[in-house]
């Protein structure tokens, strides 16, 4: 939730961020990002609802012959893992890719477009105090930096 912060005057400074909403806005920071990318290399990109599972883009070839959907993960800073959920050992099709997003700065970004049969081999348990995280390892996917080709021409 947003909350303007005050000065001793009264007056509002700006906007304070919850944890949750500062979450959500990396998360759709990373989703815009990777569709503006898409965009500039020509494919047709479109945004789910935010709470269509599996998906937050349907990208297809201009001549809509090829169609692909994305998950994005993003980090609001550069991580060395993604977390995925359990539900990522499971998901593998070739037309599912990740796109994991290290937001390194304010104005660059590292991308890795990983096939969704390597994110799935590559799914770390992590248990924790309260809960288990699911997580993906930088160096486990290392290779797939930029790997826009994936996508095959636009």
């Amino acid at each position: 939730m947003a909350m303007r912060s005050k000065n001793r005057a009264g007056e509002a400074r700006g906007l304070i961020y919850s944890s949750a909403l500062s979450g959500q806005i990396t998360g759709m920071r990373g989703v815009f990002l990777v569709a503006a990318q898409l965009a500039r290399l020509g494919f047709i990109v479109s945004p789910t609802a935010r709470n269509a599972a599996g998906a937050d883009l349907l990208v297809s070839n201009q001549r809509c012959s090829k169609a692909f959907t994305v998950q994005v993960k993003a980090n609001a800073k550069c991580g060395n893992n993604w977390l995925v959920g359990k539900r990522a050992k499971a998901l593998s099709a070739r037309t599912f890719i990740y796109v994991l997003v290290n937001n390194c700065s304010a104005d660059a970004a590292d991308l890795y477009v990983v096939p969704s049969k390597v994110v799935a081999r590559h799914v770390h348990r992590i248990p924790r105090p309260r809960s288990t995280w699911y997580a993906v390892y930088r160096k486990s996917v290392a290779a797939y930096q930029d790997a826009w080709s994936l996508f095959g021409k636009p």
